[in-house]
């Protein structure tokens, strides 16, 4: 299983780099190997970056090995240097707490924490962090530390270079260390994973359950996800894309996936989907041969939806999908879900009781057409439409009957380009 395992890992492309390779196969090989992977909570919600290697940790569940996901009560307090080029700022403990209850929660849909011998255990650094005092951690874990050593990581020089690092940040990679090793001694945790640019921080925990307890352990780092033009994956022009629905609604979340471009499509069905070699092949083969039927995207946006917000929103978010092109009812949907569609596209307000504009003034508001006379041609060319029903004539307004649960109207030019109005 771990062959295969580590075989597929390479395949999807999941593989930045480990310890010794065969070392690592054969030590996964021996039985189930506890492994970690650390969440630190700077915000309310984890995001698709952390998707990425949480997915890579169920993949390892599922071939027999124990995660032990790590929520860094303790190092969220402090704030991670890698990729950054400034201070972070720090956030309150209170506020730390609240998202540490979040994040547990978010991962245990993930992981299986309650069947078998392999079921994940949630942990928390500040279990062991707090309890210890500041000449305690100087002594007995600050000792095995070279400062020349730390200067020379990635994390800390590149700071360096761009104007300075606090204490605070350049001690992170010593906690991270001291996860590794209570980890160790706590659950004989001997594999950390973890993104690429945490190779420095999981090589310093190597480094010092082999100095403190004379054992061997072993890393795997994953290579953070950027999208086929170069930007962050994950982020869209409204800012990051969050597995929390309230955050990031179920809705927005299938239509980041199905609007995905085109040349990332392929990358992504390998990254995150469960779907066999085969399966893949297959939608990557459909997708190569007819991009625009968009087949190996609604798959994508369908497993993933359904994987972070279950079925019942996924089916929600098609159906929303549908019928805001006309392909479904517009009343069918409840309006949590359509109030959810219409947020993600341009839009206009007006105040109940003021005189109803006609269709052709609410579609230049939005800004869908930048002149009224292009919203009239858009009209004589038949391609206008109110709730999915076509307008025929310039000078239509929209009735309040027409309103969806008394406050919205959906406005459509074409077949693609939609609008909304908001009634205040």
């Amino acid at each position: 299983m771990t062959s295969e395992l580590l075989a597929d890992l390479e395949w999807r492309g999941l593989i930045a780099q480990t310890t010794d390779r065969q070392a690592l196969l054969d030590h996964l090989n021996s039985g189930s190997t506890a492994f970690y992977i650390g969440f630190d909570p700077t915000a309310a919600s984890l995001h698709l970056g952390n998707l990425v290697v949480l997915l890579v940790m169920r993949r390892f569940q599922l071939a027999g090995h124990k995660p032990l996901p790590l929520v860094g009560g303790a190092t969220g307090l402090i704030g991670d240097p890698s990729g950054r080029n400034e201070e972070r700022s720090l956030n309150q403990t209170e506020v730390v707490e609240q998202w540490v209850v979040r994040i547990r929660e978010q991962l245990s849909k993930f992981l299986d924490f309650e069947q078998g011998p392999n079921a994940a255990v949630m942990t928390n650094n500040l279990d062991w962090t707090a309890p210890v005092s500041a000449l305690d951690f100087l002594r007995d874990i600050g000792k095995h530390f070279s400062v020349n050593q730390m200067l020379a990581k990635d994390s800390v020089s590149s700071r360096l270079e761009s104007g300075g690092i606090s204490y605070t940040e350049f001690s992170y990679q010593v906690l991270q260390a001291f996860d590794f090793l209570e980890l160790y001694r706590r659950f004989n945790c001997t594999l950390q994973l973890g993104g690429s640019d945490q190779w420095g921080n999981i090589v310093a925990g190597l480094d010092l359950i082999r100095k403190v307890e004379g054992a061997a352990a072993h890393c795997l780092t994953i290579p953070l996800l950027m999208k086929s033009d170069g930007t962050k994956f994950g982020k869209t022009a409204g800012g990051s894309v969050w597995l929390d629905p309230e955050m990031t609604s179920p809705y927005a979340f299938y239509q980041f996936w199905l609007n995905s471009e085109d040349a990332d499509v392929p990358n992504y069905l390998k990254v995150f989907s469960f779907k066999s070699h085969e399966e893949i092949e297959d939608l990557i083969a459909q997708h190569e041969s007819n991009p625009g039927l968009r087949t190996a995207h609604r798959e994508l946006a369908r497993e993933l939806t359904t994987l972070v917000h279950g079925t019942k929103e996924c089916d929600s978010a098609e159906r929303a999908a549908k019928a805001l092109f006309g392909q479904g009812e517009l009343s069918d949907l409840d309006e949590r879900t359509l109030e959810s569609a219409l947020s993600q596209l341009p839009r206009t307000t007006i105040q109940t009781g003021d005189p109803i504009p006609t269709w052709v003034d609410l579609l230049a508001s939005t800004g869908v057409v930048d002149s009224k006379s292009a919203a009239r041609r858009i009209v004589k060319e038949g391609g206008a439409y109110l709730n999915n029903v076509k307008v025929a004539t310039e000078d239509f307004a929209p009735s309040p009957e027409a309103l969806l649960f008394g406050r919205f109207w959906l406005l459509r030019k074409g077949k693609r380009d939609l609008a909304a109005v908001e009634v205040i």
